[in-house]
């Protein structure tokens, strides 16, 4: 039993070729009257009911985006997500969601899905330093934009946040707050953001001219369990560090999970900046100094480049923005400590 009638189906009922139909249920061909009726009646009789998927293909278009991200768990990129969904919506388009857990053959894989699904163009985040394979699957794509961090070998738009500018700002404020001896907490060092929130951070804590001390780096991914890891290590190698910019939410929580077991205070022991903020940290206790990530402004910046008319322009493709940061001043820096609690565990 058929369940399902073709365009060819009704064709070969009105007696005319399938181009023909499809012409006329698209509007985009003009035929006599006499012809019209019949395709109609054909269409009426068989109760034909044309597969919007494959007229919108038809037509150019998918009338869907693809959105390649890491983690969907992360609350960073799960607002991320959300203000894509929101800025697709306003364009009539859905967003097909590829949740890589930073791998390479999961990337790959979501690439090559979104070309054969033939969307209107990709949206791509990684939290690695992606290879050469992964930027030339992106290259191929006639639209899509970098999002978040760098993909070195791309050569299609990319929207970032201002990295530097957040180290300036976390420089800048602990050592108005006497810090000098500061360690960072970061997601590998191979990743763009890595550098240039460490290259800000130099500049922060050297601002006023003074000499600075090279901040002291522990590096892992952005994860909890990374952040764990990290903290354990710093407390059991770190020296004359008063003050902790973490590279991420996720690092925080797991360095906050570390000082608390071992009972060891914020900011009373460790001034502590987080950035991001995509997490509540208003919330936490004490409530975490962050440099905010503008969130919801760069998922509806990067739709709206997807969707732009610019794309034919020359040197579009070359692209990159990078959207401002700002510090919210809590409760988690204060006046360096002399650190007897980590010198007791």
């Amino acid at each position: 039993m058929k369940l399902r009638t073709s365009l060819k189906d009704v064709a070969k009922e009105a007696g005319v070729s399938t181009a023909t139909v499809s012409r006329h249920l698209n509007g985009s061909l003009d035929l006599p009257d006499a012809t019209r009726a019949r395709i109609d009646a054909a269409v009426c009789k068989l109760q034909y009911h044309p597969n919007p998927h494959a007229r919108r293909l038809s037509l150019g278009r998918s009338d869907s985006i693809a959105l390649i991200l890491p983690d969907i768990a992360n609350p960073f990129f799960a607002k991320l997500a959300a203000a894509i969904e929101g800025a697709a919506e306003k364009h009539g388009s859905m967003v097909l969601l590829h949740a890589t857990f930073n791998k390479r053959d999961r990337e790959m894989a979501a690439l090559r899905r979104a070309a054969q699904n033939q969307v209107d163009g990709v949206i791509f985040i990684t939290n690695r330093a992606p290879e050469a394979q992964v930027a030339r699957a992106l290259n191929d794509f006639a639209r899509a934009v970098i999002l978040d961090e760098d993909v070195p070998d791309g050569k299609i738009p990319r929207v970032l946040c201002d990295n530097e500018l957040g180290g300036v700002l976390a420089g800048q404020h602990l050592k108005a707050a006497g810090h000098r001896h500061v360690a960072y907490f970061g997601g590998g060092l191979d990743l763009h953001s890595t550098q240039m929130r460490l290259a800000g951070l130099r500049r922060g804590l050297a601002q006023d001219g003074t000499q600075s001390v090279e901040p002291t780096l522990f590096v892992g991914d952005h994860s909890p369990t990374s952040g764990r890891v990290l903290a354990e290590t710093f407390l059991r190698d770190a020296d004359q560090e008063t003050a902790i910019f973490s590279g991420s939410d996720e690092l925080t929580v797991g360095i906050l999970e570390v000082f608390r077991a071992r009972s060891i205070r914020v900011p009373e022991d460790f001034s502590l900046i987080s950035f991001d903020d995509a997490r509540s940290l208003h919330l936490f206790a004490p409530a975490i100094t962050a440099v905010c990530q503008p969130v919801e402004q760069l998922g509806a910046r990067a739709v709206e480049i997807l969707f732009s008319d610019s794309w034919g322009q020359p040197g579009f493709k070359a692209l990159t923005e990078r959207l401002p940061v700002n510090l919210i001043e809590r409760r988690s820096v204060s006046t360096p400590a002399n650190n007897k609690k980590r010198t007791e565990t």
